[in-house]
Formats: C-alpha cells, structure tokens, sequence
C-alpha cells in the first residue's frame, strides 16, 4: 500500500481543511498511511515559537500559542517520520548530486525515497529535481 507524506505546506493545508487537499486526503481508503516528517514538525515549531516570543499584547499571545496548541494536537493525531540512519544515507547521496534545494526539502525527499513513500506537497519545482521522488499535489 502507498504510503504518502505530506510536507509542511500541506500539513498547513490539512489544519485549515483547505477543501481540495480534503477532497484528495478523504478520497483515499481508510487504511492508507498519510503521515509527515520530523522536519515538518520541526519546520512549523521554528515558525511559530519566534511569533510567540513577538507577541506584545494578550490577545497576540493568545493566537501565537493556539497555533502551537493547534499543531501539537494535529502532530499528536499523525504519524511523524523519522530522519533515521536510512534517511541519512539517502541524505547524502542526494547532497553530493547537488539537487539545488534547500536541507528541509532534501530531508524529507530522503526520507521518503528511504521508506518508499510519496511526498504530498505543492512545491512541485523543488521536489521534482529528486531522482526517482514520486510526488502528488494536492492542491490543484
């Protein structure tokens, strides 16, 4: 069975029920495994705890750590993969063929090359220059 990964564009997506990347999550068989990636996990923490340090009035705060409530909860719901020594060694083969992308993307395409997975995802451009990285947008 296909195991799909959504990256962290589509974990966003999924949290606000964006309503065509619902409509591809709801459309697979129940027992398909739609996980994510400690990256994302990590990608989203960085992102929301320098708001929260931001916040300059309650109401601020407030919303700074409902969306790390929210993403808690959300994480705590799904399967978060790994970077695993498997992971690793796809890390760096694809590091030295000079991909042209970013640590984050490149840690989440060896991951999934690593595990057999897809990667859901809407940044097509990057992903696409992984050798044998299958990926679906959910978004269109």
């Amino acid at each position: 069975m296909t195991m799909y990964i959504l990256d962290t564009d589509i974990c966003g997506f999924v949290q606000s029920f964006h309503p065509i990347v619902m409509q591809h999550l709801n459309s697979l068989p129940p027992d398909t495994p739609v996980v994510t990636t400690v990256i994302t996990v990590g990608e989203d923490l960085s992102g929301w705890l320098p708001d929260c340090r931001r916040a300059q009035d309650g109401a601020s705060r407030i919303r700074a750590y409902g969306h790390i409530s929210q993403g808690l909860a959300f994480y705590l719901r799904r399967r978060c993969l790994p970077f695993d020594a498997a992971a690793a060694t796809v890390f760096d083969k694809l590091k030295a063929q000079h991909p042209h992308i970013g640590k984050h993307d490149l840690s989440i395409a060896a991951i999934a090359l690593s595990v057999g997975a897809v990667v859901v995802t809407r940044n097509v451009r990057d992903f696409q220059r992984i050798p044998d990285l299958i990926i679906e947008d959910w978004t269109i």
